[in-house]
């Protein structure tokens, strides 16, 4: 069945962290890796500063395929990294409950788990992607990863100590994590970014 015209909704959650943080969104099939790593940057909250890889499990058990930029070196030892604007999410994507591992920033090693919900019809006068639901901010960048922002919540309980005010200084802003709206998304434009990243190399 071809996959023209239809939309695919995923649910995204960042692993290994408690309470949950999760996202909900929608893009046509038609995009590719890279267009759907643009639009969890920028539904989850991450600023798209550090390499990514998407790994895609493979026919083998133990195997997957990692898709992002050509030159990462995934924690997965794949042969290549394959690029992620040639290869089209309907690739993978094509049956309800197909999963992905993200990761971003391999220092942090921030892993989400991303799950196709469902094929849709895409709907007449619809801009996509959208960011539909989602629970609890994005962790700051460069906090450590998941022990890191653990340390740095509880640090956070107590607002008034000399710790809390640090981290407050060091993110220029207050940080509540339950703080998360589907409405205060903004999606950027994946090809510009792609232009840019090309002109760099």
């Amino acid at each position: 069945m071809t996959r023209l015209g239809k939309v695919l909704q995923f649910r995204i959650s960042l692993r290994h962290i408690a309470p949950e943080i999760w996202r909900r969104i929608q893009m046509p099939a038609t995009k590719t890796f890279w267009d759907l790593h643009i639009a969890l940057q920028d539904s989850m909250g991450w600023q798209d500063k550090h390499m990514h890889v998407f790994r895609l499990p493979a026919a083998h058990p133990g195997h997957f395929t990692e898709v992002g930029l050509p030159g990462d070196e995934g924690l997965w030892e794949a042969e290549a990294v394959l690029p992620g604007w040639n290869i089209n999410l309907s690739q993978h994507f094509h049956t309800s409950g197909a999963k992905a591992i993200y990761e971003y920033d391999f220092g942090d090693g921030w892993e989400h788990e991303i799950e196709l919900e469902a094929v849709l019809p895409r709907e007449k006068g619809a801009k996509y992607p959208v960011c539909l639901d989602g629970e609890r901010a994005c962790p700051p960048e460069d906090c450590g990863g998941p022990p890191g922002f653990a340390d740095m919540l509880e640090v956070l309980k107590n607002p008034h100590s000399r710790e809390a005010r640090e981290v407050t200084s060091w993110l220029g802003r207050t940080f509540d994590p339950a703080e998360f709206s589907p409405s205060s998304v903004r999606f950027t434009n994946p090809k510009k970014k792609l232009d840019l990243l090309t002109r760099e190399d």
